[in-house]
């Protein structure tokens, strides 16, 4: 057993589906409550929980980006697009949320043989195993002209389609992926380039946001042909978290659970308020 299967070969797999109820909610929610599911995780080395959520037209900011000099007039223009904007609190910059990116994360106990890199290297053997049947040679390198770059990057000849963040709190670890299963990816590409033309303004900044180049990414529909859709790619990933273990369960909150959810969305909300409004 490689090192990415022993981190995702689990006693049980608990799943929380969010991939239908998710687009009628706000996306800080999504946030909020992978915290909290990092508490529960941090109590129990042998289980996983697999959450899964989709959201409505938003994009999700880095903190680096909210404190662009022309952010208000970015985030105008996101609106006038249809778009809504929020912060989240972890790491990385700007992201698409619409109804055609599925998000996964998942969620352990931290543990000394989960490191920074093991994290990224689970989720990525996650998505090569969860992803075969479409024999993709399936790249995890930068893709410095997408948005939100970084060393997991995933891409099929040079076309990223998935980015990949990690969250770490609380003993436990939310390994987060964006997979973009349908819609255009150049065109999600152009809107983020967009963004940071209004947002910047040609004014000095403090660090180095992306140089988007829409040619760089696409869904995965585009890069197989495939009339793909997140509920299909739903089923065929619960497939695959059952190879890696032989109990798979529905995850439920306990009211202290919903406790502790409330006081991170609060969080979560106050963040926002202050950054970008």
């Amino acid at each position: 057993m490689n090192g990415f299967e022993s981190i995702l070969h689990r006693e049980k797999w608990d799943v929380f589906d969010e991939s239908s109820s998710g687009t009628a909610m706000n996306p800080m929610h999504s946030f909020a409550m992978d915290d909290t599911l990092c508490r529960i995780a941090s109590d129990d080395p042998d289980r996983g929980i697999c959450r899964t959520w989709v959201h409505d037209r938003t994009i999700v900011l880095g903190i680096q980006d909210s404190r662009l000099p022309f952010i208000a007039d970015g985030i105008r223009f996101l609106e006038q697009e249809g778009y809504d904007a929020i912060v989240r609190n972890s790491g990385g910059l700007a992201v698409v949320l619409d109804p055609g990116v599925l998000n996964v994360s998942l969620i352990f106990k931290d543990e000394k043989r989960l490191s920074i890199d093991s994290g990224y290297e689970a989720m990525c053997g996650f998505v090569r195993a969860w992803l075969k049947e479409f024999d993709l040679e399936i790249e995890d390198r930068e893709i410095a002209a997408s948005y939100c770059p970084g060393r997991y990057d995933l891409s099929v000849a040079g076309r990223k389609f998935a980015g990949i963040s990690q969250r770490r709190l609380r003993g436990g670890v939310a390994v987060q992926i964006y997979l973009a299963v349908n819609g255009s990816g150049s065109e999600r590409a152009a809107l983020v380039r967009r963004f940071y033309e209004k947002a910047v303004n040609g004014a000095p900044v403090k660090y180095s946001y992306p140089q988007i180049d829409p040619a760089q990414m696409a869904s995965l529909s585009e890069i197989t042909g495939q009339p793909l859709t997140v509920e299909g790619l739903y089923h065929t990933m619960l497939l695959t978290l059952k190879d890696f273990s032989g109990r798979i369960g529905n995850m439920t909150l306990s009211d202290s659970n919903w406790t502790v959810y409330e006081e991170n969305l609060e969080r979560m909300v106050k963040r926002n308020e202050k950054l970008i409004r």
